[in-house]
């Protein structure tokens, strides 16, 4: 079947009708899968601001029971959306499971979190005098997501947001507009299922980046979280500000990984594989510095490249594939830009950008080693010491992701410590990519600083109030102020 043909089939199980002025392709041939319509920014914005006037003032436990049931319908179409997003994105099926499965994931996490969102009680220092903190719900949030997880990150974001209490509209990549459709789908039937929510709660508006930069402003929203390249941070961050609205910068990555002596070489490369070359090198936490000891350099390198040599590049849909397409000829024409006439293309489904992994071998950082190439281009550093390998891995303007494979406690734990990574996630004995919901994703540096998914994120979308209530007889002043009037 053709993806064409595919997409046809698994839209409709969503009930999902294509038509409109926005194309949407497949990676897996370059041919046309559907179209949808653009939407109105100004008029999603005043629905959403309309929404939150009510969502706001449902109990949290009561808000956690929509994103339950909209796990739920994650889980019964779990298959079929997972197909969809392997058609538009051109991920291998695994990973599209592996997505979609993120989605129920982050629904279980926030709906727990929908009965924990604490405040403080804080001692003051002024008798009979009571002080606290609370968090409230925070206004309309915008979702950017990136076309590489076309639909699990709008699912940090969207099911922190829904508890917090805010209404959500979201801005996929135009390069997937059909899985945010099928998603759009199962969020109506969540909310007819829940029965009270307001129709305008979770809104989807398609379009490109005129669209985008007209929700960016809109003084009603009040948090914008994108995902996406540092270019796009550079450009939304100022224009929120500006606005004084806040923004939660997820960017790109320049991941590293230091292998020492004492690493499990085996274990290691293992790791590299799926993290330099999994969805196509199309990953912001994708392995793009490996950093090894010169003693077991060669060693590595050439297991390394024995194994890119043997894994299966094709239609991400059969059974095997490890590696499916880039998303375009854009991503080809800048792995091309790069490695030039090295560049080793497959032939696997006519019409598609495939692409062997390259393995290149360089003696600094310089030019393109300090970018961010949305492909599958590995390069390698060799190192004596780790406070040199700790260096090289700063000495990039991004601080996404970063990990080392040693056995030594102590390098370990140097890694990990102030004076290690500069980056907002180190791993010990696992790749730079793939990341739990459970901890909060996000990095520093040219990252833009912004975190998503588990641990404390919710607070980002939420407003924190300070109280202080006197249930005494007296007017006490802070800091023993006095400021009394003579009788």
């Amino acid at each position: 079947m053709s993806p064409a043909e595919e997409a046809a089939e698994l839209l409709g199980t969503f009930g999902v009708a294509t038509s409109g002025d926005l194309l949407s392709y497949s990676p897996i041939d370059g041919a046309e899968i559907g179209r949808v319509a653009t939407g109105d920014p100004a008029e999603a914005a005043a629905r959403a601001q309309q929404a939150f006037l009510k969502w706001r003032t449902v109990p949290a436990p009561r808000r956690g029971e929509l994103v339950r049931l909209l796990g739920e319908e994650l889980r019964a179409a779990k298959e079929p959306l997972a197909r969809l997003v392997t058609l538009e994105s051109g991920k291998i099926v695994q990973e599209g499971l592996g997505e979609v499965q993120e989605m129920i994931d982050i629904c279980d996490f926030a709906v727990g979190l929908s009965r924990q969102l604490y405040g403080l009680s804080i001692a003051s220092e002024r008798a009979n005098h009571r002080m606290m903190e609370q968090w409230h719900p925070l206004g309309p949030v915008l979702v950017i997501s990136a076309f590489n997880f076309p639909v699990a990150v709008w699912a940090w974001n969207a099911a922190l947001a829904l508890v917090c209490g805010d209404a959500v509209i979201w801005k996929p990549s135009e390069k997937t507009p059909l899985t945010a459709e099928a998603v759009m789908a199962l969020v109506r039937r969540a909310r007819e299922r829940f029965g009270d929510a307001p129709e305008s709660l979770v809104q989807l508006v398609q379009g490109g980046r005129d669209i985008g930069e007209a929700l960016v402003d809109d003084r009603r929203i009040s948090l914008v979280s994108a995902t996406g390249s540092t270019a796009m941070g550079r450009i939304v961050g100022p224009r929120v500000a500006q606005r004084f609205g806040r923004v939660l910068l997820e960017l790109g990555g320049n991941n590293a990984m230091i292998v020492a002596p004492s690493a499990d070489l085996e274990l290691a490369s293992r790791a590299i594989l799926f993290s330099a070359a999994g969805t196509a090198g199309q990953r912001c936490t994708t392995l793009r510095r490996l950093i090894v000891h010169e003693r077991v350099a060669d060693v590595l390198v050439a297991r390394l490249r024995s194994l890119f040599a043997q894994v299966k590049i094709g239609d991400p849909r059969e059974p095997g594939t490890l590696i499916g397409p880039l998303i375009d000829e854009a991503a080809w024409d800048s792995m091309k830009a790069v490695l030039g006439d090295a560049i080793e293309r497959v032939e696997a489904v006519a019409g598609g950008f495939y692409v062997r992994p390259a393995i290149v071998g360089v003696d600094g950082q310089a030019g393109s080693v300090l970018k961010e190439t949305f492909a599958p281009i590995l390069y390698v550093l060799r190192y004596r010491d780790l406070d040199e390998a700790i260096a090289l891995n700063n000495a990039v303007p991004q601080g996404l992701s970063s990990s080392i494979f040693t056995t030594d406690l102590r390098e370990a734990e140097r890694f990990m410590s102030a004076a290690g990574s500069d980056c907002g996630i180190a791993n010990v004995n696992i790749g730079p990519s793939g990341a739990e919901i459970g901890g909060a994703f996000g990095g520093e540096k040219e990252t833009g600083g912004g975190r998503e998914s588990g641990s404390d994120s919710w607070r980002a979308y939420m407003r924190r109030q300070t109280n202080t209530i006197n249930y005494g007889s007296d007017l006490p002043l802070a800091q023993g102020i006095r400021f009394d009037v003579a009788p």
